[in-house]
């Protein structure tokens, strides 16, 4: 289970700065470990690097977080997270998750040259159904103590 420490604490940012090393790694597969900190070329594109964080809850949901929202109480998350539709473009979308349906983060580095035209959808920005239509159930495989 996540809890506050896991993202208030330094392990998030060890997270985003351990995918940023990995990624930089994969590009310069040559380069001995040892060699990095001093390699003008690994440093530069090390620092363009760009984090993204994806945050995958129990009803099927996701959300892509932006940033830590400024709030006194720290018994659930709540973040900002970057909108995929127009429509929430327009302003702020702050989010407020128990930790407890939380039930995987992924943190991923990419450089801005070599991000892909096709981003991974964002299910926390549903379009409304038309017509009536149900929304599908949630996809509920390979999440841990679900039936």
């Amino acid at each position: 289970m996540f809890d506050y420490d896991w993202f208030h604490g330094n392990s998030f940012q060890q997270q985003r700065e351990d995918a940023a090393r990995r990624c930089a790694a994969k590009h310069f597969p040559d380069l001995p470990p040892d060699e990095r900190e001093s390699n003008k070329d690994f440093q530069k594109f090390f620092s363009e690097l760009e984090t993204r964080c994806l945050v995958y809850l129990r009803d099927g949901f996701s959300y892509e977080f932006k940033a830590f929202a400024e709030v006194a109480s720290k018994s659930q998350l709540t973040f900002e997270c970057e909108p995929v539709d127009d429509q929430y473009k327009v302003g702020a979308f702050v989010v407020s998750v128990p930790f407890d349906e939380i039930v995987r983060v992924e943190v991923f580095a990419v450089h801005p040259d070599e991000k892909p035209d096709e981003m991974p959808q964002i299910t926390g920005f549903r379009t409304p159904f038309e017509h009536g239509e149900l929304p599908p159930k949630p996809d509920r495989r390979g999440v841990r103590g679900e039936e």
